[in-house]
């Protein structure tokens, strides 16, 4: 009996090994940032979408034709825009993230053309910030240039960013050991930006959109 348990092991490990296939790659796309926020007593300031860049480098192990584990090292720039009523103020903010999402990776399809779907979580930095744009001077009533760095404060940002990732794409193989896809890709932060270091709870959430493509070799 244990001999035949052993003997149908080996031949499951041996069915799924003769498919498995390692890939490498590269990535490079754009990104649609959402700050997510309760304005409460901020009414009057909007807060909206910006686009970023977002590129890095990818590794794939296929247990099947189906099946696979996938890990990314991106950076990934979550941007928003400031914007406020009455006034001449407009902050655009560039915030430079890196991210490694780990993902179950379902392909379907042909030998050449399959489409996937990438599932999993992510975890990040917050690398750095910059900001440019206009603000007003109440006393002058005008209005004057902005631009710098973000010094970040530890009783106030939360550098360490986690959450979920999707993503649904296509792939081409046009040689035996290379392939191109294309992704749209989603990031939902569970983490806040900001720490709660006031008495008024202030949740900050980004929700990222990717549209990437790379290239992968098959080895």
């Amino acid at each position: 009996m244990k001999r035949k348990l052993f003997l149908l092991v080996g031949a499951l490990v041996l069915a799924v090994t003769a498919h498995a296939q390692w890939r490498v790659g590269a990535t490079i796309g754009t990104t649609a940032n959402h700050y997510r926020m309760d304005r409460q007593y901020m009414s009057d300031y909007h807060y909206n979408d910006r686009w970023g860049i977002t590129m890095g480098i990818t590794g794939q192990y296929d247990f099947n034709s189906w099946l696979g584990v996938r890990a990314d090292l991106n950076w990934t720039q979550k941007n928003y825009r400031i914007q406020r009523d009455r006034v001449t103020m407009d902050y655009k903010y560039t915030n430079n993230y890196l991210l490694l999402p780990v993902m179950a990776s379902f392909s379907f399809g042909g030998q050449k053309v399959r489409g996937f779907c990438n599932v999993g979580v992510y975890g990040g930095y917050w690398l750095s910030s910059n900001y440019s744009g206009t603000d007003y001077n109440a006393i002058a009533k005008a209005s004057f240039g902005v631009k710098g760095h973000v010094d970040f404060n530890s009783d106030r940002d939360q550098r360490w960013d986690c959450g979920l990732v999707g993503g649904l794409g296509v792939e081409y193989r046009f040689a035996p050991h290379w392939g191109v896809q294309v992704e749209a890709r989603y990031y939902y932060s569970t983490t806040s930006v900001q720490k709660q270091y006031m008495r008024v709870s202030d949740y900050r959430y980004h929700s990222t959109l990717g549209l990437q493509a790379g290239v992968s070799y098959f080895f």
